[in-house]
């Protein structure tokens, strides 16, 4: 005995779905009794909870980083993607900075130069990675980065520093600072804490 596949369907007034046409007046009763329309999106929502469903999707709220006014629905992918006082960081030194500020310094930054290992060459940041996908360490990359540098600059064959003697001596220097300035640190916070303990 066959059955028939498709059932008659009738489009209920209150929420706009189509419903088994047995059904309707059941559904009808139910749905405008419990559901409420929202007028923002158009989504039914439980009368019950149709305040809370405003609050929590449509109600306007203040971005807590750059104080623009949306809805708050929408907050998570601005303050993601579009708030321009997001913390983003630079793509050459890793440094963290609202992405409002991230053009102006990448261009300072993509400006600095790493020296290519390959040809002993000083590379500019912001073309390293091009650089380094050419660079054999022959002599046609560094006829090529020659030409970065101007002609008084190649006449006076200005002296490079060695960057390995450099990079030690930078970092040694750096921990030295550090290690002094948490030792100070440690001892003037134990002071400060010896001496209000002092009635």
């Amino acid at each position: 005995m066959a059955v028939a596949s498709d059932q008659a369907t009738t489009i209920c007034s209150h929420c706009d779905r189509a419903i088994p046409s047995s059904n309707l007046d059941l559904h009808v009763a139910h749905c405008s009794r419990k559901l409420e329309k929202c007028k923002i999106c158009g989504d039914m929502v439980p009368k019950k909870h149709a305040e809370e469903h405003f609050l929590s999707t449509h109600a306007t709220v203040t971005c807590s980083l750059c104080s623009e006014t949306m809805e708050r629905e929408v907050l998570t992918v601005h303050k993601g993607e579009n708030c321009p006082q997001r913390i983003v960081t630079c793509e050459y030194c890793e440094f963290p900075l609202p992405a409002i500020d991230l053009f102006k310094h990448q261009e300072v930054c993509g400006n600095r130069t790493e020296l290519c290992h390959l040809c002993s060459r000083y590379i500019r940041l912001r073309e390293r990675d091009d650089h380094e996908s050419r660079c054999n360490g022959g002599t046609n990359i560094v006829a090529e980065s020659s030409r970065n540098i101007s002609r008084a600059e190649r006449d006076r064959g200005a002296p490079r520093r060695q960057p390995h003697e450099f990079s030690k001596k930078r970092l040694l220097f750096t921990i030295a600072i550090t290690g002094v300035a948490v030792l100070f640190g440690s001892l003037i916070f134990q002071r400060k804490v010896e001496n209000s303990q002092v009635p």
